[in-house]
């Protein structure tokens, strides 16, 4: 796979990562307010629901490992996979850095 198309596929999962996360947390988040009582009810609910974040939760840490890890690498705009990550989720945090390390090799 060539460089631009996996700059493209990045970007593409990156969107993909922002949204669909979205779509389901926004609504919640209108309807609810930001009561951390109720989503951390809701999380622990039942063992389904508490595997899921709990496997975000641990692939959000190895997103942020990763990133603050790869000091040898020039990836302009790192804090802003960071930032991804904790406000969005590993599913954005994770292309956007891929993506932003894919645009650092094209400028060397």
């Amino acid at each position: 796979m060539n460089t631009e198309d996996k700059t493209r596929g990045y970007l593409a999962l990156a969107a993909l990562g922002l949204i669909l996360p979205l779509t389901q947390f926004a609504p919640w988040l209108l309807e609810r307010g930001l009561d951390l009582g109720l989503l951390w009810q809701e999380i622990v609910q039942s063992r389904i629901s508490a595997f899921a974040w709990a496997d975000v939760a641990v692939t959000a840490l190895s997103v942020l490992f990763l990133v603050s890890a790869e000091t040898h690498r020039t990836v302009s705009h790192r804090w802003l996979a960071v930032l991804g990550t904790l406000l969005v989720g590993p599913s954005f945090g994770l292309p956007l850095y891929l993506w932003l390390r894919e645009l650092g090799k094209r400028e060397l």
